[in-house]
């Protein structure tokens, strides 16, 4: 396994329609599990294969709190949604910034596991919106396409953390 670049907007790779899995290979698994490690390492929830520049049709999602329950989706299609919420969004491909977008509260997924077995999966909340904005990459969508007003820089909180300045490295 391996980290790879995550491509950052304005890459044309992130605007382009990805192509659809017609089978698991080697390459293939070896893509998911790079795309897992990368995932993991960038601490997002979501990542496409078109953010690391691989125009296939494949997602992988983790959205849960223990950061251990990895959901792998080739070919994934919405079959149905319903419900609203509103919420800011980010993305691992536009690093430091975020915006308020409008997404289906409810989606039902159809998809592949890697080993090319359809599944069903539903969404509410949180996994709702990481499956519709990991999708949308696939078809070279970006969320700040969706964005209702403004795109905002992402502050942290340096309170609590130790500066490891060169500065402070001296004292």
């Amino acid at each position: 396994m391996a980290i790879r670049n995550i491509r950052k907007i304005g890459d044309s790779v992130l605007t382009k329609v990805s192509k659809e899995v017609k089978k698991v290979d080697e390459k293939l698994l070896v893509l998911i599990d790079d795309m897992l490690e990368t995932m993991y390492d960038a601490d997002g929830v979501g990542l496409a294969a078109p953010q690391i520049g691989v125009l296939k049709r494949v997602i992988v999602i983790d959205v849960s709190e223990e950061r251990n329950n990895p959901i792998v989706l080739i070919n994934p299609e919405i079959i149905e949604s319903s419900g609203c919420q509103i919420g800011e969004e980010g993305c691992l491909s536009i690093p430091g910034k975020v915006g308020i977008v409008e997404r289906p509260d409810y989606v039902k997924v159809k998809a592949y596991d890697r080993y090319m077995q359809e599944f069903i999966i539903e969404g509410t909340e949180l996994l709702a919106r990481a499956l519709c904005h990991e999708i949308d990459h696939l078809n070279g969508i970006l969320y700040v396409e969706k964005v209702t007003g403004e795109l905002r820089d992402v502050y942290k909180d340096d309170t609590d953390e130790e500066d490891f300045s060169d500065e402070a490295m001296d004292e």
